[in-house]
């Protein structure tokens, strides 16, 4: 329900702020939260039977062919971890790639959640128009994290 009523112009120009800022909002949250909060082998990040090990994302969305356009978030971060390309096939290395597979798939799903704020400052239209596009943007960062971790965790269990 729209409280805030201001120029169309300024509305405009607010919903190119408000995104970055509840973005990054969630990526701040994520990379302050414990490790304990990213463990792939939770409900919330294991691949459940209906995803086959992550291989309806390649049978339904060829995300193969699309997921290395993906920005890395890791990149933009100093110390941040990036989990384009793998740099190493260690123990050490797989399993950090593991966490923060899981903890940018959290920041993504937090990303898409806020698209309601819009609805105190635009018509109430816009709030679809905000979903459609905070699913649009977070939607394949996720699917390519659920894509990935499952091939991760299948090369951790066959080392052992």
């Amino acid at each position: 329900m729209q409280i805030i009523f201001l120029p169309q112009g300024l509305t405009i120009l607010l919903c190119f702020i408000v995104w970055p800022i509840l973005q990054v909002t969630a990526a701040l949250i994520c990379t302050r939260l414990p490790d304990r909060f990213f463990d792939y082998a939770a409900w919330f990040y294991r691949a459940h039977r209906w995803e086959n090990d992550g291989e309806i994302y390649e049978q339904w969305l060829r995300v193969r062919r699309w997921k290395k356009y993906l920005p890395d978030g890791g990149s933009l971060v100093k110390g941040g971890f990036e989990k384009k390309k793998l740099v190493s096939f260690e123990k050490d290395n797989l399993d950090k790639y593991l966490l923060e597979s899981c903890r940018a798939e959290m920041i993504h799903w937090l990303a898409i959640l806020p698209f309601w704020v819009f609805g105190f400052f635009t018509p109430p239209i816009v709030i679809f128009y905000m979903l459609f596009y905070a699913l649009a943007i977070n939607l394949p960062c996720v699917i390519a994290q659920r894509y990935n971790r499952p091939r991760i965790v299948r090369i951790v269990a066959r080392r052992g």
